[in-house]
């Protein structure tokens, strides 16, 4: 069995992660995207109580992976995907890949098979492109990373 096939998914609403689960999700958002990339930002920016929250945690209850479902008409007209991460001791495993599968699957089990646009760091283009992204802006800067907005149609 390979290491993602072990992965239990989970997808709550903000009020039914317990105050231990919602440490550990804000922890590794913080780990990866305020010290891995250096990036001071508002993480906690008034939307997730209005999202779902994707895990994926390993059988001991360690959170692998996670993405942030957001609702149309809270960061875009559409649905998106959005604080992707895997955690650091799990990536090389296609736990990625396995997190896009997840969170396109559950944003369409939430919402129905609709456009899914989310901002991307430009460098990762490719990676959303094998998960039916494509480009739909010009690259901009937020938080002093390239990023780009990427559409996946219906």
């Amino acid at each position: 069995m390979s290491p993602t096939e072990s992965i239990t998914w989970r997808s709550l609403p903000f009020d039914a992660l317990h105050a231990r689960t919602l440490y550990r999700l804000l922890q590794l958002r913080t780990e990866v995207f305020v010290m891995e990339q250096n990036c001071a930002f508002q993480d906690m920016d008034g939307a997730d109580t209005a999202c779902f929250h994707l895990l994926g945690e390993s059988a001991d209850g360690s959170l692998l992976a996670y993405a942030r479902l957001v609702p149309a008409g809270l960061k875009f007209s559409e649905v998106s995907i959005g604080r992707v991460i895997s955690a650091q001791a799990a990536r090389g495993t296609g736990i990625g890949h396995a997190l896009m599968r997840e969170a396109v699957r559950a944003a369409h089990h939430l919402w129905g098979v609709r456009p899914i646009r989310i901002g991307a760091q430009a460098r990762l283009q490719a990676f959303y492109r094998q998960h039916g992204f494509e480009p739909a802006s010009g690259i901009y800067l937020e938080d002093g990373i390239d990023h780009i907005e990427m559409l996946r149609a219906a």
